[in-house]
């Protein structure tokens, strides 16, 4: 029986622009009812506590991650994106236009091209009745609709819909009762949808790489990628390094709360906690959130800096695992103790050591020059910066070029 597949979208979101590319193809390979869901955007952030304009809030290292992430996302799409002046720009009436019309899918990806690949403000009515008639519409008709009570009406009913759904942000898409937020989530969806996402190209690394690894035993998406990363080095060939790093100065560092799963609005909370355990089954490695959290780690890193190179990895796997797969104190000196690999006891009277509290501090530092602001962070040839566990497809991409 075919499945039912809902976008929730608005033209001012670039990752909703991305999603649009691809979401027909998927709902075609896995024989889905795609059902196209128009809502603003603005009206979601408000009813979630989000700031209108997200690239105000950001700090200068997040703000260009993120600027380049979009277009990493393009590359591996295969399709144009620019990022237009004005951004973001008001879509009520291209929302409203794309109502009129029926939701007809010609009309969306038509204003999706127009805001993200031409630059056009579709405020502006005369831009709006040019791209409906792009689409095949009679532009007169569909725009005299525009003001029309009942199209204003089902837009703000679809916005609250979306809010009583659970959608925080957009591209959002519902099959069945679970959510999925991102283009960066497609192949979840098609899983979803009991299919199998089409296996990127993975041509052979024309030379080595280097790939730097930044994380914090506090992360639950760092123990995630560093379950995944020496296998990624391996297949690719690169030259992994593992860089601790205390997570919370760098967040003081760049000006960002302490605990940042805190200040997310319940919808996102909920949906922060599935996808964590999405991504554990995806990888079929235990995972599940501790009883204490947050948890001080400033032991455990002093103590895996404090190790020789040889029982490093093992010891950070293991207190990875004991935090996030078997609910223990990392901050206990026993806990700690036990997980020190034989051989490396002479480790836990270095852990105090002034060299290697400044140990700690120097790779904070080098850190936040590097422009890490969260963890995992993944820096190829030390130049090209990753943030997440969920951007590792894109690091396996920069590790074969």
């Amino acid at each position: 029986m075919p499945k039912d597949l809902a976008i929730w979208f608005d033209y001012s979101c670039p990752y909703a622009y991305l999603a649009s590319t691809q979401v027909e193809a998927l709902a075609a390979r896995t024989s889905a009812e795609l059902t196209w869901e128009p809502m603003l955007l603005g009206g979601v952030f408000r009813a979630n506590g989000t700031p209108q304009n997200l690239s105000e809030v950001l700090g200068p290292q997040k703000a260009r991650h993120n600027l380049a992430d979009m277009h990493r996302w393009a590359a591996r799409f295969g399709v144009p994106l620019t990022m237009p002046a004005g951004h973001p720009r008001r879509t009520v009436e291209a929302l409203r236009a794309t109502l009129a019309s029926g939701l007809d899918p010609r009309v969306i990806h038509a204003f999706f091209r127009a805001y993200w690949v031409e630059g056009r403000d579709v405020a502006d009515r005369s831009v709006v009745g040019e791209v409906l008639t792009s689409a095949g519409h009679d532009a007169a008709t569909l725009l005299a609709r525009i003001d029309d009570p009942a199209i204003k009406d089902d837009l703000r009913a679809r916005t609250d819909r979306a809010i009583e759904l659970g959608v925080f942000g957009a591209p959002t898409f519902v099959v069945g009762d679970e959510l999925h937020w991102g283009q960066d989530r497609l192949d979840f969806v098609e899983r979803a949808l009991g299919g199998t996402p089409p296996a990127a190209p993975a041509p052979e690394p024309t030379r080595v790489h280097t790939l730097d690894a930044y994380f914090d035993f506090s992360s639950p998406f760092a123990y995630l990628g560093m379950t995944q990363v020496e296998a990624l080095a391996a297949r690719t060939g690169a030259k992994l390094t593992a860089r601790p790093m205390l997570l919370g100065a760098v967040f003081k560092d760049v000006g960002q709360v302490n605990v940042p799963l805190a200040t997310f609005s319940a919808a996102k909370q909920r949906h922060v906690a599935r996808d964590l355990d999405r991504w554990a089954q995806q990888w079929g490695v235990p995972y599940r959130f501790p009883t204490r959290f947050p948890m001080s780690t400033v032991k455990a890193l002093r103590l895996y800096l404090a190790l020789d190179a040889a029982y490093q990895a093992p010891f950070r796997d293991g207190v990875f695992r004991a935090y996030w797969a078997e609910d223990q104190d990392i901050a206990s000196d026993e806990v700690l103790a036990r997980l020190v690999p034989t051989g490396g006891e002479a480790a836990l009277a270095r852990a105090q050591s002034p060299e290697i509290k400044q140990a700690l501090f120097d790779a904070t530092r080098h850190a936040v020059e590097q422009g890490v602001f969260g963890a995992p962070t993944f820096v190829v040839d030390g130049a090209e910066l990753f943030w997440g566990q969920d951007r590792l497809a894109l690091v396996e991409s920069a590790l074969r070029t």
